[in-house]
């Protein structure tokens, strides 16, 4: 059976875009977060053991979609035929899971603590910082969703950046900064507090363990509201601690909910 019949039979579609759900002007790095998002919820290391068969066969149809479209040649040639080669021996004897391991290389806890070694106290998160408080008028709430690392713990240093950049007038100062109710603190500290609760129950439940090395956990601790944010700071990571430099190595937020979901169902 050809590609294209295998993407009807497992996604209900012949369009190369659809099966990934992104559309015929997305660039090599929406096709590879695309890719990344639909592999984690069919990799054949994450699902039951009745499942896995058809987990595999969807698999590899959805590394050989990443291959056309991530290959120059190949997706112009679909883009004009709408049809691909299914005789292409590079796609029939590739190994997807050796594939995809090598497209996203596992990013370590050490890997995040020398990432906010070197973020914390830089100019990219004094940027970021002033960012936030214009984008927030100096909401702290908004300040903590979208800056990296940015816990109550560190309140008090961030709040002493911005402190120093509205004396030295390069940012107004708002009077919800200035003037932030005690009570708004605690409930910011009490979310904070909450979230880590979940993300604890969400890894029991997701059966992550306890190993170091887990991407998805560092990602389900962040909240839907830093989707953006979680993905800027992964493709940080990857382009320093990958050998091949890939444009990025992330996934979505909205994952997460869909993950938790399908769990939930086959208990």
């Amino acid at each position: 059976m050809g590609l294209l019949q295998l993407c009807e039979e497992y996604f209900k579609t012949t369009n190369l875009y659809e099966v990934l759900g992104i559309s015929e002007k997305s660039t090599d790095k929406e096709v590879k977060k695309a890719y990344h998002r639909l592999s984690l919820k069919v990799h054949p290391d994450r699902v039951e053991e009745e499942e896995k068969l058809e987990a595999t066969e969807k698999f590899k149809v959805l590394g050989s979609v990443h291959s056309i479209l991530t290959d120059k040649e190949k997706r112009a040639r679909y883009d004009e035929t709408k049809s691909v080669d299914d005789d292409d021996s590079e796609l029939a004897e590739r190994d997807w899971v050796v594939y995809w391991r090598m497209l996203f290389k596992k990013i370590t806890i050490d890997d995040i603590k020398a990432y906010e070694k070197e973020y914390t106290g830089s100019e990219q998160e004094k940027t970021d910082i002033k960012q936030a408080y214009l984008a927030g008028k100096g909401d702290m709430d908004y300040i903590a969703d979208h800056v990296q690392f940015a816990r109550t713990e560190n309140e008090p240093r961030i709040r002493e950046i911005i402190n120093k950049m509205i004396e030295d007038k390069e940012i107004p100062a708002y009077k919800i900064f200035t003037h932030e109710p005690e009570k708004k603190r605690q409930r910011r500290i009490a979310k904070e507090n909450r979230e880590s609760k979940e993300a604890e129950e969400e890894k029991a439940e997701l059966g992550l363990g306890s190993e170091q090395n887990s991407l998805e956990l560092m990602i389900r601790q962040k909240q839907e509201s830093r989707a953006q944010q979680v993905d800027s700071f992964l493709d940080g990571l990857a382009a320093k601690y990958s050998n091949k430099k890939p444009k990025a190595t992330k996934r979505k937020a909205a994952a997460k909910s869909e993950t938790v979901t399908k769990n939930k169902r086959r208990k």
